[in-house]
């Protein structure tokens, strides 16, 4: 079974396939076709951005499509960069900008809580799409700690741990990453979908 994952993040990608390897899929992305669209991510929610995303590439390539949208919902921001993340320093910012950005808005804040959200959508044309949410509770460091992962990782710590993602190695970031959780949820739905119609 091929299965398109929407996004031209090569980090996200690479994380998405470690998640789903175990799986009898065959992964295609958008660096495997020359021309497709580019999606703008202007709906006002993350599900809405995903389900753009997932709808329209999967009408055009013709395949099952998995399309996600992540933000990070720091409180002392009143939510900020939430979907935003990904362009919160600016619409070409890299991934350190963006860590800046945050860090500098949060000097002197006391409340450091935040959480990752993701949501994860699975959508074949012409099908009721399948949605999973992940969502880890965490706090924004005071500097940035660990040299793995990307976007906002060095700065996380997960509620209940010691360390912020870019401190964890892959395996045990998957275990508690939003995207995991998001995904694993989507493959139960996606097993019990597909099974229930055989």
């Amino acid at each position: 079974m091929k299965v398109f994952i929407s996004s031209r993040n090569s980090d996200k990608i690479r994380e998405i396939k470690a998640l789903i390897e175990h799986l009898n899929i065959k992964v295609v992305t958008p660096y495997d076709y020359d021309d497709l669209p580019e999606v703008e991510e202007d709906r006002d929610s993350l599900l809405g951005n995903a389900l753009k995303k997932a709808r329209i590439l999967a009408d055009v390539v013709g395949l099952p499509t998995i399309a996600d949208d992540t933000g990070i919902f720091i409180d002392s921001l009143y939510g900020e960069p939430g979907i935003y993340s990904s362009r919160y320093a600016g619409v070409s910012c890299s991934y350190s900008e963006n860590r800046d950005k945050v860090l500098s808005s949060m000097k002197g804040k006391a409340n450091r809580s935040a959480r990752f959200i993701t949501v994860a959508v699975f959508y074949v044309t012409g099908l009721e799409p399948l949605v999973a949410e992940g969502i880890v509770e965490g706090e924004i460091t005071e500097t940035e700690r660990g040299d793995k992962g990307f976007g906002y990782d060095s700065i996380f710590q997960v509620k209940g741990k010691k360390k912020t993602y870019a401190e964890m190695d892959d395996e045990e970031k998957n275990i508690f990453s939003h995207r995991g959780i998001a995904l694993r949820k989507l493959v139960d739905k996606i097993n019990a979908t597909f099974k229930a119609e055989r």
